[in-house]
């Protein structure tokens, strides 16, 4: 009698159609401001990390063509080792959320899953690192000019020292994220981009009383603006309480094998995924250096100012991880759904805005990058700028692929994209490349447009995947 009772009240108390959608929208509201006040913060620490690869490609720029150049291929390997290693680091932060949001009170475990992510930082930068030292030779081998092959090869020589520094960072980053301290990771950030600046200067032009060198001096300040944001990040987590309470590196030697195979799982399906979009670029990037060292250029500078632009949402989709991470912890299949697609409408809308500064700005743009304004210099400027148009185009595609493809994170759900990245990716985006750049002579061009028809494949796919992961339960 008392259930039907209680039924029958809820019944009457039923609010209306209207109420109803009312309080929806209002709930999408509040999570469009929940997640903006913890995207906002990593926002701006992708753009700070951003900075310090600007600082070089513009330093570099200014000492000649050829030493950014050789920078650009020399990344492509970089960042094939930086990705590779970037995944385990990326599990961190859904394996955190999802805890959390399950048991808000859990310590051992959260200090776990951190512990074993700055193992696994240890333990994939010792296989890594040759292949960064081989860099002369992997170009060399894959049909790239001698001269910048040779001087990619110095520059990455430099990167590696950093290479295990920045996976732990990441590590520590992540592990602030998830528990809702973004503005930890934000200030270690901006202090980094000082240090970059003042070293990359210093040493790549011999100032301070510094030797002069080049691309030597670029590679050994990125790699100790890494060694810098890591133990920053370290003192900042030992100065933050809610952080400080989880003794992320007490009995720091002992391994717990359990979460470290959990953050392999996980995280080499992210890293691999990361890695098909990351090395579809920098493929390409290797297909324009065949057409001479100006498109070369004009491609890094086009592809590093979209680069930037592209923070936002990513930091926007980092979010996301960790509010769909959160409520599929305590298992509100409703409030996960709300969260990832309020943060697609989110990213897209923000990044819709610098697609049209890029379209209507191009030549402008490139000016930023190229400092003189002899004929190579110009082709590189009109160049940069007509790239940058197309760039413009896949703004708003590429901005709802990373953000579909880090709420299905949050859902654990890492196999699938990584499939579905791979298809986009390599099977649609890398043959229209190809097609148009190489066999219709389009070059650089015809390569662009090529990328921008991947990421729409991979935006559709991601979206649609969380779309129906999460229409009546959580994959749990």
């Amino acid at each position: 009698m008392i259930d039907e009772m209680n039924t029958s009240a809820a019944v009457r108390a039923a609010p209306a159609p209207e109420t109803s959608r009312s309080a929806r929208r209002d709930r999408f509201v509040v999570e469009a401001r929940e997640l903006l006040v913890l995207a906002g913060p990593l926002i701006v620490t992708q753009l700070a990390q951003m900075a310090i690869l600007a600082t070089d490609t513009v330093l570099l720029g200014r000492l000649s063509t050829e030493a950014l150049a050789a920078s650009l291929i020399g990344n492509t390997v970089y960042y094939f080792c930086w990705l590779v290693g970037s995944g385990p680091a990326s599990a961190v932060s859904p394996m955190v959320a999802q805890m959390i949001g399950a048991r808000p009170k859990e310590k051992a475990g959260v200090r776990h899953v951190v512990r074993m992510g700055l193992w696994s930082a240890i333990l994939l930068s010792i296989p890594l690192m040759p292949i960064l030292l081989s860099s002369r030779w992997i170009l060399d081998g894959l049909g790239q000019n001698p001269v910048l092959a040779t001087g990619a090869g110095q520059f990455t020589a430099m990167l590696c020292i950093g290479l295990p520094f920045s996976f732990g960072f990441q590590v520590l980053r992540n592990f602030a994220t998830a528990m809702n301290r973004p503005n930890a990771a934000l200030w270690v950030m901006l202090s980094a981009i000082l240090f970059n600046l003042v070293a990359a200067w210093a040493l790549i032009f011999g100032e301070l009383g510094l030797p002069r060198l080049g691309l030597v001096g670029a590679g050994l300040a990125t790699s100790l603006s890494a060694i810098w944001s890591f133990l920053a990040m370290l003192v900042v987590v030992r100065m933050t309480p809610t952080l400080r309470a989880f003794r992320i590196l007490r009995r720091f030697r002992r391994p717990v094998m359990r979460k470290l195979r959990e953050i392999m799982m996980l995280g080499i399906p992210i890293g691999v995924t990361i890695l098909f979009e990351a090395m579809l670029f920098n493929a390409m990037t290797l297909v324009v250096g065949t057409f001479g060292a100006a498109p070369l250029a004009a491609h890094g500078v086009a592809l590093n100012f979209a680069s930037v632009t592209f923070m936002i949402p990513l930091g926007v989709a980092m979010a996301a991880t960790v509010r769909v991470g959160r409520f599929a912890g305590r298992g509100d299949r409703e409030g996960a759904r709300r969260a990832g697609f309020t943060a697609m409408v989110v990213g897209a809308g923000l990044i819709s805005l610098f697609g049209v500064l890029m379209f209507l700005n191009g030549e402008w743009i490139a000016g930023l990058y190229i400092a003189g304004r002899d004929a190579q210099s110009l082709q590189v400027i009109a160049l940069a700028a007509l790239f940058l148009k197309v760039a413009a185009a896949f703004q708003l595609v590429d901005a709802l692929q990373v953000v579909g493809a880090m709420a299905l994170r949050g859902l654990k759900d890492a196999r699938m994209p990584m499939l579905l990245a791979g298809g986009a990716y390599w099977l649609a985006g890398a043959p229209v490349c190809i097609l148009l750049g190489v066999h219709f002579r389009m070059e650089g061009l015809g390569v662009w447009i090529g990328l921008a028809f991947g990421l729409a494949v991979a935006a559709a796919a991601m979206c649609l995947r969380f779309h129906l992961l999460t229409r009546r339960t959580l994959p749990l």
